[in-house]
């Protein structure tokens, strides 16, 4: 029986979640080399991969050879939608700056100017999605509505605001929502699951395998 289990799932692969990297190209790279994904395991970032941390560039080249690793999926979070407002808005870019744009700029060369950042990235970024969902899972950067379905939840709800802010309820499809965005020990509330362990504030970086609930720490 367990063999039968062990082939099942090396033909359909693994399921991992990555909370909130912020800039720390190590972490992620530990973490990974402790997931060891494979071309049939599916790894949903739930992002925030940019800004604060030091080495952004990095982890967007990481991220872009993953993709020929696994089924990436990268779910758009608030930093990443304030980065992409940046590019022709120069308050956005000003607001976009004080959240950790700087250091981002930063990476990308000493001058710090949004033009050194290659288009290759800003594509990477543009094609991240609003969620991710499976039979029995819905992956989202901040929170959600429980009465709405997935397609349509604000942008607000899913990317900025965080569960301690407004603490959700089960999702009426009867769906385990799985999170990052607010920094923490990791929250598994049977209907919501809350993975972002503060990398971005000093903290490790964390994953989730599903279904089985395992984490899995930088």
């Amino acid at each position: 029986m367990i063999e039968d289990i062990q082939l099942l799932l090396s033909k359909v692969g693994r399921l991992f979640a990555i909370g909130d990297v912020h800039g720390h190209a190590d972490q992620l790279s530990r973490l990974l080399a402790k997931i060891q994904p494979t071309q049939q395991d599916t790894i949903v970032m739930l992002e925030d991969v940019v800004n604060r941390g030091p080495d952004t560039k990095r982890v967007i080249d990481r991220l872009l050879e993953l993709r020929n690793q696994c089924n990436l999926v990268c779910v758009l979070g608030n930093h990443e939608e304030a980065m992409l407002d940046a590019r022709s808005d120069r308050y956005a870019r000003s607001r976009w700056e004080e959240m950790g744009g700087f250091e981002t700029l930063m990476s990308y060369g000493s001058e710090g100017r949004i033009k050194d950042v290659p288009e290759q990235h800003w594509m990477f970024l543009e094609s991240f999605v609003p969620y991710h969902e499976t039979d029995d899972f819905a992956f989202v950067h901040a929170n959600y509505d429980w009465s709405l379905p997935m397609s349509q939840q604000s942008s607000l709800m899913l990317r900025w605001t965080g569960i301690d802010e407004l603490p959700p309820q089960p999702h009426y499809s009867g769906k385990t929502i799985v999170c990052g965005h607010t920094p923490g020990e990791p929250r598994d509330l049977g209907y919501v699951i809350c993975v972002d362990t503060g990398c971005g504030f000093g903290g490790p970086l964390t994953a989730i395998e599903l279904p089985s609930r395992r984490l899995i720490s930088s």
